[in-house]
Parts: structure tokens; C-alpha cells; sequence
């Protein structure tokens, strides 16, 4: 692609606005017939190698399934014969080592240079004993890793109450989905014998779960769960079994997955299998055939390859785009955005999920992030969501009234008692789970966090609740966590440049002054960490090394994330030019923006994201924005108009849902 030139005007909005009016054009451009947009959200190589280990333990790979996805593997390894978990990221123990069984499934010899090269890290980085509990399963299904010697993790998990510490409501929803399941297969402990096995990647060293890693009660109550595993009770143990399998199958999702998700799904299907379920049993069914909407094929220089998406992300693209073009200027009333208000308005849950646990009360009414997750709505998305579908004008007022009331009334009303928001779940802030020797991967709880908080903080502001309860406390959550160099940590994407990003717009649009002190210290914390070419970047590494916070090669959606605090803060000066030329001499010509690096999180320090979306529709909100307080149309109000509360007489410019809320909505909201 080739890129296009800064525009020869010096004015910066000038600049601004040539470079907005291509990318929103492009944007639209991509919208599908539905009304949604959707782009590929990438991962690394476990997802493709789960997928064949998965389909060969239940028989169900075929030749061509094999050679597509070893093709895609084998395209993903690094020079150094390693398999990361981001571009650009180091090598991975874990995953380098699922990649390799993978690629010996599909008939690569062991002799080959690339598997040379990768078993040659392997045992550098301390061998198969020093990866994660997740491939330690794997391994233990096809008869490599002896069941016994892995942590233990009884399904008579499913008889503690929520009031007792370690119930499956202790743990955030996505490794709650993941544990039941696992409960069952590390019971069952069932096992397909391969005609190989793993000794060249094993050093003899000890594992890495039983190196005292954990407090030593918990590593106690492991020996003590192993020792009840030879001797549980067998009606006790068959009825949390018959649970277990009661709990995954009610929820199931419309599409066969469970959760939207690759981990839930696969290990539902291994449980259900491992309890006697038939492959052709219609729960099953579902689940495999599911599997295949979350396939991407295309056809390569070295032939076709298929891959695996770990989650599917239109409901959360399609709100993200529909406020960045209605900041960018487009009209309330564009064909393309009532088309998106229509398909969010069906995509609406009104039906109770898992978060009743904690807030049975409440109404439904939120969004999930996927095509199908009806039991696991988030806050995240339903307040981007409520602050875009409130402005555009359609032509079914009534029901896009009540779909904003609802989902106003849900998203405030899963505030936790700190006065900040989890992602799925309220005060879902346990400490046990992530104690057990089983939880060595990824976040196992969703407290709240900055990135969430704000944006349901500016979703109340937006709706003209900046004064409420709620919202005030939900401010004063993110001033308490400010970091001490004034940026705040990104939970959801990377990392300190997320979070700021979402913050500083958030305070200033709940009341805020630009020249608090708070606001002050986050603008010269995005000054300092301005790259030379104008843009901002931080390496996903700063979730680990906090060398790398605020630190890495400039990306569009972090340049983004940092003008629009920037805009915010009402610094229109030398940082926001900069930040908008780098967005300008990087555009491509068909209107989008390169990005190789992730800059979306899933588990920090594990897990990581490449929204291919992310590229496009942040510069063009960050742009739209730049470009109304550029043209002095918010000087002295940096929050961009189409963000404001709409006042009773604003009828002309969208639906009089903010101050005309249901009971309901208003009593969940302001308590």
C-alpha cells in the first residue's frame, strides 16, 4: 500500500480533516450488509494448535485440515525458530511447545531444521516441566504428561455456595467457563495414546507448579485434593460430575460455542465428550459445527492455510465505529449509522445471565462483545454502546428509547462497591483462585479497572448524569488510581496509553477541570513518551517490565488513544499537531492505516490481541474530535458536542432518552 503525503496546508486542521474525510469514507466503506462491523481479531498460534489437537483426540481431523493449519503455524515461527505471543514479542515456552506437537501431528519430522530450532528453545527455557498447566492437559490427553501430576481441580467444585471462598463465582467469568469444564476432564482424565511421544522436549527438571510458586497452604490443599481424587465418594463425585455437565449445557450458546470464546468451548466439548456424550448428540454437534464460523481461510504464496479466531469482536467493532464516525461528523441520520442503531438494537440481552450472582435485582439489558455470549454481557461494551446508539436518529424512537434505558440502567448498575466496574462482573475481586497451583495463566478475576471505569463514567456523563451518585464515585475511583507518574494503567489494551487514553476524556467529560492537577499530570506523562515521528507506542512487555511502560514503536489506535486525551485536556498545541501529521504521512492510500503490532489485551502478561479494526476506527474518532476543537467549535469545552447530553429540546438531532428514562433506569442508575 502505498502512503499518502502530509497535505501541503500548515494549518493543522486542515491536515486533519483531509486525513479524516479518507479514513471515514474507508470505514464506511467496510460496514457489511448487516449493519455491523467486524474485523479479524488475531491471536497467536494456540488457538490453530489447540484446534488440530482438539480435532485429533476426537478423530474428527482430516488431511486437509492438518496441512492448512501446520501451513499457517509454520508461517508464524520467528527466525529464531520460536512462536510468540504478539508480534515483535519474545519467544514463548508454551507456545512454541503446542506449536511444535502440532506441527508432529501433522507429519513434520522432528529432524526438520524449523522443529530443531524450536525444540532447541525448549529446552533452553527449561523444557515441557516449565510450561503452563493449560499445555501440560494437552499433553496429558494424548498419554505424554501423567494426569496425577498435575494440580488437581475437583468438580466438587459446584456445591460450594457463593459465600464460600473458591466457588465457581469466585472466578471472572471467562475462567469460570474454563474451570467447570476442566473439572471434569482432569477428573475423567481420559486419554488417546499417540505412537510417539515428547522426550526430546524434556529436561528433568521439576515442574514448575510444584516448585513452591504458591503459598504453602495451597500447595497442601492440592496434595489433599489429589489424595480425595483416590478416594472420593462415588455418589458425592457423580453427582458434582452430573452438575458440571448441567451447568455447561445450559449455557450453551446459539451459535454451539460456550462464552464466544476458543478456551470454554474447546474444554466444553472435551468434558462432555469425556462424560460419555456421542459426537453426533446435538450438543456436541452444535459445538463442533460451531467451531467453524471462528475459521479464517485464504489462500497464501505457499498455499491455502486456515486459522483460528479466539473470539469474534462485531458487537464491540460496531460500537466503536458508530461513535467514531459520529464524531468524525457524520450525519445522525446516515443510512450506514441507522443500519448499525438497528443491528445493536437486536443484539441487545434481555434475558439474566451469570452476573445476577451478584446483582440479582438488576434488569438486563447489556451488550456482549461477540456474535453470540448471551449469558455474559459486559460494561465495556454497553456503555460505548448506550453513548453512540443515543445519537443516532432512526426511524424506531420508542424502542431505541428503551434500549438506551435499559442499557443505561444495567451498565451503572454493575458497579462494584469500590465504585469502579469489572468487565463482566460486579466485585468480582477474589484472591483465592489465583492462589491455586491449576491458575498459572492469564487473569483469573475481573476487577475493575481503569479503561472500563471510564468509559462507563463518560457513558453517565454523556447521558447528563455527570452529578449522580455513581458517576461521582466512579470518578473518584479513577483519581484514586492514578499512577504516580500520571497515567493510568489499560487493563483491556496496551497499557498505560489505553488507559490514559480512556481516561482523561472520561474525567473532563464528568466535570473534571482540563487544569486539575490530575489532567495536568497526564498530559505531560503522553508529552514525555511522544516518539520522534510524532506518534505514541508501548510495547506489550510493560505489562512485565515496567521499562517498557509508555514505551514501543508508534502504532495508529495508540497515537489515537493519546490525542484524544490530548484533544480532552485542550491541548491543541505542538503534541496534537505532531500527533495528527504522524497519523497523516503513515495513511495509506485507500484511506486505512498499517499496524503490525497488538495493542488489545486479553490476560496481561499472557495474552494478547491484533484488533484489525483498531487501525482504523480509533484514528478516525481521535481525527473527528481533533478536528471540532481545531476548528474552535469546543474551545473551552473539550468535550466534542456530539458527546454532550442532548437537552429536552435538542429533538432534532436525536431521541429524548436522557431525561425521560424509566423509573427503573433511574433508580439502578443514581444509587
Amino acid at each position: 500500500m502505498t502512503h499518502l503525503s502530509t497535505p501541503a496546508a500548515t494549518d493543522p486542521a486542515a491536515t486533519a480533516r483531509e486525513t479524516l474525510d479518507r479514513a471515514t469514507r474507508r470505514l464506511l466503506d467496510l460496514q457489511l450488509p448487516s449493519g455491523a462491523w467486524k474485523g479479524e481479531l488475531e491471536t497467536n498460534v494456540t488457538m490453530d494448535a489447540e484446534d488440530m489437537m482438539l480435532r485429533v483426540f476426537l478423530g474428527i481431523d482430516t488431511a486437509e485440515t492438518r496441512d492448512r493449519t501446520a501451513r499457517w503455524i509454520r508461517s508464524q515461527q520467528r527466525a529464531d525458530g520460536t512462536w510468540a505471543t504478539f508480534a515483535g514479542g519474545p519467544g514463548d515456552l508454551s507456545t512454541t511447545v503446542e506449536a511444535w506437537i502440532a506441527l508432529r501431528m501433522a507429519g513434520d519430522k522432528p529432524t526438520a531444521e524449523h522443529m530443531v530450532a524450536a525444540r532447541e528453545f525448549v529446552l533452553t527455557a527449561g523444557g515441557l516441566e516449565q510450561t503452563r498447566v493449560f499445555t501440560r492437559i494437552w499433553c496429558a490427553l494424548f498419554g505424554w504428561w501423567d494426569w496425577s501430576e498435575l494440580p488437581a481441580m475437583p468438580p466438587e467444585l459446584m456445591y460450594l455456595g457463593k459465600h464460600v471462598p473458591l466457588n465457581i463465582y469466585d472466578w471472572g467469568c471467562w475462567a469460570r467457563q474454563t474451570i467447570v469444564p476442566l473439572t471434569v476432564v482432569c477428573t475423567l482424565r481420559p486419554k488417546r495414546r499417540m505412537k510417539w511421544d515428547l522426550a526430546e522436549l524434556l529436561t528433568g527438571t521439576t515442574p514448575k507448579s510444584q516448585r513452591g510458586g504458591v503459598p504453602g497452604a495451597f500447595n497442601k490443599l492440592d496434595k489433599g485434593l489429589h489424595l480425595y481424587h483416590r478416594h472420593a465418594i462415588g455418589p458425592v463425585r457423580r453427582n458434582a460430575l452430573r452438575r458440571a455437565a448441567e451447568w455447561i449445557i445450559a449455557r450453551q450458546e446459539a451459535d454451539g460455542g460456550w462464552g464466544g470464546i476458543q478456551p470454554p468451548w474447546v474444554y466444553s466439548i472435551l468434558a462432555l465428550h469425556a462424560l460419555g456424550y456421542p459426537l453426533d448428540h446435538p450438543v456436541l454437534r452444535a459445538g463442533i459445527d460451531g467451531l467453524e464460523g471462528f475459521v479464517i481461510s485464504e489462500d497464501t504464496a505457499d498455499g491455502p492455510v486456515r486459522r483460528l479466531e479466539a473470539c469474534q469482536s462485531p458487537v464491540w467493532d460496531t460500537g466503536l465505529a458508530l461513535n467514531a464516525l459520529l464524531d468524525a461528523g457524520v450525519d445522525p441520520r446516515d443510512p450506514a449509522l441507522r443500519r448499525a442503531a438497528d443491528w445493536l438494537m437486536a443484539e441487545q440481552i434481555t434475558v439474566p445471565g451469570d452476573w445476577t450472582e451478584q446483582r440479582p435485582k438488576l434488569p438486563p439489558g447489556g451488550w456482549a462483545f461477540e456474535y453470540a455470549n448471551d449469558n455474559y454481557p459486559d460494561t465495556d461494551d454497553s456503555a460505548i454502546i448506550v453513548m453512540g446508539l443515543r445519537r443516532v436518529i432512526t426511524t424506531h424512537g420508542p424502542v431505541q428509547e428503551q434500549a438506551v434505558s435499559r442499557g443505561i440502567a444495567w451498565t451503572a448498575g454493575m458497579q462494584s462497591k469500590d465504585g469502579g466496574w469489572g468487565a463482566f462482573d460486579a466485585d468480582n475481586t477474589s484472591g483465592w483462585p489465583a492462589q491455586l497451583p491449576f491458575c498459572d495463566f492469564g487473569a483469573v478475576t475481573d476487577p475493575p479497572s481503569a479503561d472500563v471505569t471510564a468509559h462507563v463514567v463518560e457513558m453517565l456523563a454523556a447521558v447528563g448524569r455527570s452529578r449522580g451518585a455513581r458517576c461521582q464515585r466512579g470518578v473518584q475511583w479513577l483519581l484514586d488510581h492514578q499512577e504516580t507518574d500520571g497515567s493510568w494503567f489499560g487493563r483491556w489494551g496496551a497499557n498505560h496509553v489505553y488507559g490514559t487514553g480512556a481516561v482523561v476524556p472520561a474525567l473532563v467529560a464528568a466535570g473534571v477541570s482540563p487544569k486539575a492537577g490530575s489532567i495536568r499530570a497526564a498530559v505531560r506523562w503522553l508529552e514525555a513518551h511522544q516518539n520522534p515521528d510524532g506518534g505514541w507506542g508501548e510495547d506489550l512487555r510493560s505489562y512485565d517490565d515496567p521499562a517498557w511502560i509508555g514505551r514501543g514503536d508508534s502504532t495508529p489506535s495508540q497515537t489515537a488513544w493519546a490525542l484524544m486525551a490530548l484533544v480532552a485536556a485542550g491541548e491543541l498545541g505542538t503534541s496534537l499537531t505532531r500527533g495528527v501529521d504522524y497519523l497523516a504521512n503513515t495513511q495509506q492510500s485507500e484511506g486505512g492505516w498499517a499496524e503490525d503490532r497488538f495493542t488489545g489485551t486479553g490476560f496481561p502478561g499472557d495474552f494478547y490481541i491484533a484488533y484489525h479494526l483498531y487501525r482504523l476506527i480509533f484514528p478516525v474518532w481521535a481525527l473527528g474530535r481533533a478536528v471540532q476543537a481545531l476548528h474552535g467549535g469546543d474551545r473551552g469545552d473539550p468535550t466534542p458536542r456530539s458527546s454532550r447530553p442532548l437537552r429536552s429540546s435538542d429533538t432534532s438531532r436525536g431521541p429524548r432518552v436522557l431525561l425521560e428514562v424509566s423509573e427503573v433506569a433511574t433508580r439502578e442508575s443514581d444509587q
